[in-house]
């Protein structure tokens, strides 16, 4: 008896038509859902793909699919003892939170683990996840790349790697070099630095704002150390800092947090604060009215940050068109500090 060949042929599935039409396989699961927000010329030519190697739907995956799920997912690609130690978390979760309670949508957290990055990508692809977003990531982290692909995404901040992402984000790189400025205004001329991790956006680019500054005046930048936004980095960069022997009236940190951590340092060493070294630190959060003098610091608005992000969130899931970036301005809190 003769075989039909096709009986020994693969179904054809969402990603022959995908490598047929040139398109993302992601694209082409949003039209045969029928979702409006696809461009009519590319529309036409995956169904037009669909015919060609006769694609058939699941109905059933289909059904499934019409059930719009409605849960926001924040990714946090950190350590759970740095989240629940960093008051800048908290705010993040806040502001979405505040955002989300006037919607029919509901907030779980995912903190990620990069040593098993399948199974962050294997949740949010779950069907369970109607948009993701992400904060306080790393270049090296892979948990979340591409899935903007798949799902709608928001980041806090600038990404490194994710091009033509949506996010919100401060301009840190003007920030620190206003925060620097009002230290030289104060007559301060050895100015260092507490810079946070150069895989970072926000590492990079304060570090850059202190530089700027400094260039401006004709001041040396050589006295930088780094650290990575926590407490103890804060205190063991100062005693790097001061380890070199090199003079130090002025410093601006890269976060409140390191702030902190520096001023116990300082104030080990009998180091007057501002009198002998005057102090800037960013973010104005807890940490900055915990120390004594309190912190004069750039106010980043971290809770409006996580509003927006939000509100850019649930335009993408609902298929309307935000802006891709957006940018909300700081301002400098001058306290005992400096």
């Amino acid at each position: 008896m003769k075989q039909d060949p096709s009986a020994s042929r693969p179904a054809p599935t969402l990603e022959m038509v995908a490598a047929l039409a040139g398109v993302s396989r992601a694209t082409v699961s949003r039209v045969v859902n029928d979702v409006p927000s696809v461009d009519e010329d590319i529309a036409a030519k995956v169904r037009q793909a669909i015919r060609a190697v006769n694609y058939t739907p699941n109905r059933a995956a289909r059904t499934l699919a019409s059930r719009k799920p409605n849960s926001v997912t924040l990714i946090v690609p950190e350590s759970t003892s740095k989240v629940f130690a960093d008051p800048f978390f908290a705010s993040v979760v806040e502001g979405v939170a505040l955002y989300l309670a006037d919607t029919d949508y509901t907030l779980n957290m995912v903190i990620a683990s990069e040593a098993k990055p399948e199974k962050t990508r294997a949740f949010l692809l779950g069907g369970s996840v109607a948009g993701a977003l992400v904060v306080s990531h790393h270049a090296g982290d892979t948990s979340w790349t591409h899935l903007g692909d798949y799902i709608p995404m928001v980041f806090a901040g600038r990404p490194l790697r994710e091009s033509g992402s949506y996010y919100v984000d401060v301009d840190n790189e003007a920030a620190a070099a206003g925060a620097t400025r009002l230290l030289i205004e104060r007559g301060r001329s050895n100015i260092a630095t507490i810079a946070g991790p150069q895989d970072m956006p926000p590492g990079i680019d304060r570090v850059n704002g202190w530089r700027k500054a400094l260039a401006e005046a004709g001041l040396d930048d050589s006295m930088v150390e780094y650290g990575d936004f926590t407490l103890a980095s804060g205190a063991k960069a100062m005693r790097r800092l001061l380890g070199s022997g090199r003079p130090v009236d002025g410093l601006f940190v890269a976060n409140d947090q390191m702030a902190a951590g520096a001023y116990t340092v300082l104030q080990e060493r009998g180091i007057r604060i501002p009198e002998d070294v005057a102090v800037v630190g960013f973010d104005d959060d807890s940490f900055a009215v915990s120390v004594d003098p309190q912190l004069t610091t750039v106010h980043h608005p971290i809770i409006d940050m996580g509003k927006k992000m939000a509100e850019i969130l649930v335009n993408l899931i609902e298929g309307k068109d935000p802006d891709r970036v957006t940018q909300i301005p700081t301002s400098l809190v001058v306290r005992g500090s400096a």
